[in-house]
């Protein structure tokens, strides 16, 4: 951690990180009278706050996920005046209602970009690129290997996939995420192959896209299917947590898969003894993170979790100024993905 000055926008307390001129924290780890909250994953928006300030389009999911809490809701850009702060939310392109929190003061304008991806998703508005001095990043896959090839190829591959074992009755468990993963490939796929079943932890992220103008298919909870002969034609969308367990017992005869960045690592669906493994991420990938670096302008970044001192040596490569920030991002995502990878030890949280 880098010596704290008077000058910065954004500092690091033991709460989360905080905006000293405007008086809030962007998703704090710890409750706090006023919390930013740059997307609904449980990392970064957390139950216990007073106060929620968000982008328009995450109040459903915030909701679904923590509950009747006191939600702000800005759109995109619009300008609030937090004491001697001026605050804007642009999406960033991650999940539905993602956003980058701009913070302007006397001191400069800076960015904490929460988490992004660069490349486009029917499921959420695209980032925006906002030029700033200081740009505050995220670092989960930042590492050269990281390079994700186009959506629609890998779309096109679940498909095949599921068209595959569709035709030989087989049901197609593809594990993702269950807030933005699954809803993103729900939009992707070909719902003409079978029906589209979700496990009981998708279905209400589902309603709350649904409800926020997002188009998805039809979907059906699993334990809503009476016929169980359609299992042996269906996508079943279900998170992490449900591999291993008893509940997947009701398939029968299946191949399971898994679409996660982590695919990329060569070994990885192997220890988990996975049919198959879908490269697919709502992060950026290397190139995406350098161009997202690259489009804010900014000469001082730091970097907040992931890949972190790879990324600030990097960045030092490049003549920038850059640090890093302890935070506490991310666990929800490792340990739900871990636990795919490594095979059944327990109950975790996410993809």
């Amino acid at each position: 951690m880098d010596e704290v000055r008077s000058s910065d926008v954004v500092v690091q307390r033991p709460e989360g990180l905080y905006c000293p001129a405007g008086d809030f924290y962007i998703d704090p780890w710890r409750p706090v009278p006023r919390a930013v909250i740059t997307h609904a994953h449980a990392d970064h928006a957390r139950v216990g706050h007073g106060d929620y300030l968000a982008l328009h389009d995450a109040q459903h999911v915030l909701r679904a996920r923590l509950g009747d809490i006191r939600l702000q809701t800005v759109r995109h850009g619009e300008v609030l005046t937090l004491k001697d702060a001026r605050v804007a939310l642009h999406p960033a392109g991650h999940v539905l209602g993602s956003a980058q929190v701009r913070i302007e003061t006397r001191a400069g304008v800076w960015v904490v970009s929460g988490d992004y991806k660069v490349e486009p998703d029917p499921t959420c508005a695209p980032i925006e690129p906002v030029r700033c001095d200081v740009f505050i990043t995220e670092s989960t896959f930042g590492l050269p290997i990281y390079r994700w090839r186009p959506a629609d190829e890998i779309m096109a591959g679940i498909n095949a996939w599921w068209a595959e074992n569709a035709a030989t009755g087989r049901a197609s468990v593809l594990f993702c995420y269950a807030f933005g993963k699954a809803q993103r490939i729900a939009a992707g796929v070909d719902p003409s192959i079978g029906p589209i079943v979700v496990h009981g932890a998708v279905e209400p992220l589902n309603a709350a896209y649904r409800v926020s103008g997002v188009a998805l298919p039809p979907m059906q909870r699993v334990s809503e299917v009476t016929d169980k002969a359609q299992f042996k034609r269906a996508l079943v969308l279900a998170p992490p947590s449900a591999a291993g367990t008893p509940w997947m017992k009701r398939f029968g005869e299946y191949s399971d898969a898994f679409a996660s960045g982590w695919m990329q690592l060569r070994g990885a669906r192997r220890r988990r003894a996975l049919d198959r493994g879908f490269v697919l991420s709502d992060h950026a990938d290397w190139p995406g993170l350098q161009q997202a670096i690259r489009d804010s302008g900014a000469q001082r970044v730091i970097v907040t979790h992931g890949y972190v001192p790879v990324m600030v040596r990097w960045l030092r490569e490049q003549g920038l100024w850059a640090e890093a920030f302890e935070t506490e991002f991310g666990d929800e995502q490792a340990e739900a993905e871990a636990q795919v990878l490594a095979g059944p030890a327990g109950s975790a949280g996410g993809d």
